[in-house]
């Protein structure tokens, strides 16, 4: 027997159907538009954080990879005809350099509101999206505890010469040399430099001199402490024998370097340039820094960090302006000191 149903009826069945369909989905990558990231992060993350921003909100993310200055300068040259939306850079001085120059757009107070006073500049133009911390890769077969520099500083005794690592030439190391700067001075912080220059064995990176370590051909070295941490998490070849002293009592060896974003002023693409900016400061890209491989830690407010890493409050580093730390006077002490 069929079931007839009138005109009317069916007009009303089919608006009920309707309503009762879920609302329609925020627009995907065909329509949410692009932008255009210059990348100084490792790629890694940098492609793990595009990811989950595109696949959450649709927006297409184009990575364009480079080191912090090179791209700092670009920008500087570019100036309002950049064709980059957003600056990701692993340390804070290229940030500052692009911010002193008045090339980023402001960061709007919820997204400012996503990280604490200490991990963005004054002036809100970009914000710190991770962070590394400054230790003391030592090996612990040649070393002791009471063997170890007491301060990052203690590294320009003479007793020390020949028997310690670093990459000068990298952007890591000289993060660390700005953080002695604002808070050593110019003489103390050319004096050490000098120091250095005399008794330093130098590496072209960071992996290359805590390698060194582990294989017992220097004592220790100055660098960040993910670099043991990713190393013990693939095979510890390079980090077996390596164990990592913390100067903590607010030492420039306990300098903690800002990973930054911001939004360029040249953009064209701003509102997706912000949103991508705020979901990296916020709980998606935080998210990927505390259950990711990169073991960078995580900076937004309430954000833990990867579980292996020793909590950021628990490491007394020392209180830093970012957007003073001064790229181009590192670049001539290190210069003058016959490092550069």
């Amino acid at each position: 027997m069929k079931t007839l149903v009138s005109r009317r009826g069916l007009l009303a069945a089919l608006v009920a159907s309707a309503c009762a369909l879920p609302a329609p989905r925020a627009p995907r990558a065909a329509d949410a538009g692009t932008i255009t990231v210059y990348n100084a992060q490792h790629e890694s993350l940098a492609r793990a954080w595009a990811d989950a921003f595109t696949k959450e909100t649709g927006i297409r993310v184009v990575l364009r990879e480079g080191k912090d200055m090179e791209f700092a300068n670009q920008i500087l040259q570019e100036g309002k005809a950049s064709p980059a939306d957003v600056f990701i850079t692993e340390n804070a001085p290229a940030m500052a350099l692009v911010d002193a120059a008045g090339l980023f757009a402001p960061l709007p107070k919820e997204t400012l509101d996503l990280a604490p006073p200490e991990f963005r500049p004054a002036d809100g133009s970009w914000i710190g999206v991770a962070a590394r911390a400054t230790v003391f890769a030592y090996n612990r077969k040649k070393l002791k505890e009471a063997d170890l520099p007491k301060s990052a500083m203690d590294l320009e005794d003479p007793s020390w010469k020949g028997r310690w690592a670093a990459a000068p030439a990298g952007a890591d190391f000289q993060a660390i040399v700005a953080a002695m700067l604002q808070l050593k001075g110019e003489a103390a912080t050319l004096a050490w430099l000098k120091a250095m220059k005399a008794g330093v064995v130098p590496f072209r990176s960071n992996s290359l001199a805590m390698r060194a370590v582990n294989r017992g051909e220097v004592d220790g070295a100055l660098i960040y402490h993910y670099y043991f941490f990713g190393d013990q998490a693939r095979t510890g070849e390079n980090s077996n024998s390596v164990d990592l002293r913390y100067f903590g009592h607010g030492d420039p060896g306990a300098f903690v370097s800002l990973s930054g974003a911001g939004v360029l002023a040249a953009s064209k693409n701003k509102p997706q340039a912000q949103a991508f900016v705020r979901w990296l400061a916020g709980p998606g890209g935080q998210k990927i820094l505390r259950e990711g491989n990169s073991f960078e830690y995580a900076v937004g407010r309430g954000e833990a960090s990867h579980p292996q890493l020793v909590p950021l409050d628990e490491i007394d580093a020392p209180k830093i302006s970012p957007d003073k730390l001064d790229s181009a006077k590192v670049a001539d002490l290190m210069t003058r000191a016959g490092l550069l």
